[in-house]
């Protein structure tokens, strides 16, 4: 990993629990140890499930992920989740997930990405979920950096619709106004949004990159043993 020795908000694990026991304390504690995380990764899937035998059915791995997807919800965060597909293929590439199709049911969406030839700098990455539509990338990897990179799309890229929400804040954070911090019950009240405002946080930690492209206003939440706070401010764009 190259760029990584400079920053103090990326840590590592080499051990964990199971799922449904150890790492489900594990994962609270560095929530609560560290609230301003925004992604945590899991890599891989079958390093935290239990051991083989009468579990593997659609049933559980629905649960597995229905559990991590209920803490990433209740923290607001995202929970990656690194996972093996089948060598067998498939007509439809998302049925070579390995697993029961309660993998895929029960996630967001999915990435899956898969190389011309195990040793090729080529590679495709499918891509679906349930806020956006199917896309497919080409990608080329950087024999220098070892990252991939985006080569072409098969289709155009999606662009995020307009969300309302976001042009409330527009016109709440100005030049006049240009910082603000509070609960975010304090921001309902602010933007007079009929909006609760644990759904009012999952919305904006799924737009805040949009925020930041379209209205130079970066938003940040964090929380703490009080609860959580939102924060806005508006960004000079660069001359």
């Amino acid at each position: 990993m190259f760029g990584t020795e400079s920053t103090d908000k990326l840590f590592f694990s080499v051990s964990a629990g199971k799922i449904n026991k150890e790492l489900d304390e594990q994962l609270s504690n560095f929530m609560q140890e560290n609230p301003e995380t925004n992604l945590i990764i899991i890599d891989t899937l079958q390093k935290v499930r239990e051991e083989g035998g009468d579990g593997y059915s659609y049933s559980n791995d629905y649960q597995i992920i229905g559990r991590l997807k209920s803490f990433a919800d209740s923290y607001g965060i995202c929970v990656l989740i690194v996972h093996h597909t089948r060598k067998e293929k498939a007509e439809d590439i998302f049925e070579m997930i390995s697993g029961t199709t309660g993998l895929f049911g029960a996630a967001d969406g999915a990435f899956v990405m898969q190389k011309e030839k195990r040793t090729s700098n080529s590679a495709t990455l499918e891509i679906v979920g349930r806020d956006q539509p199917d896309q497919r990338f080409k990608l080329i990897r950087n024999i220098e950096t070892l990252a991939w990179e985006l080569e072409s799309s098969e289709n155009e890229l999606w662009n995020e619709p307009k969300e309302p929400l976001l042009e409330l804040i527009s016109k709440f954070i100005t030049e006049t106004n240009k910082e603000w911090n509070g609960t975010p019950t304090q921001l309902v009240e602010e933007l007079d949004v009929d909006i609760k405002p644990n759904t009012l946080t999952m919305k904006l930690n799924v737009s805040a990159n949009q925020l930041m492209n379209e209205y130079n206003i970066r938003y940040s939440s964090s929380r703490s043993h009080s609860g959580r706070r939102v924060s806005f401010e508006l960004i000079e764009p660069e001359v």
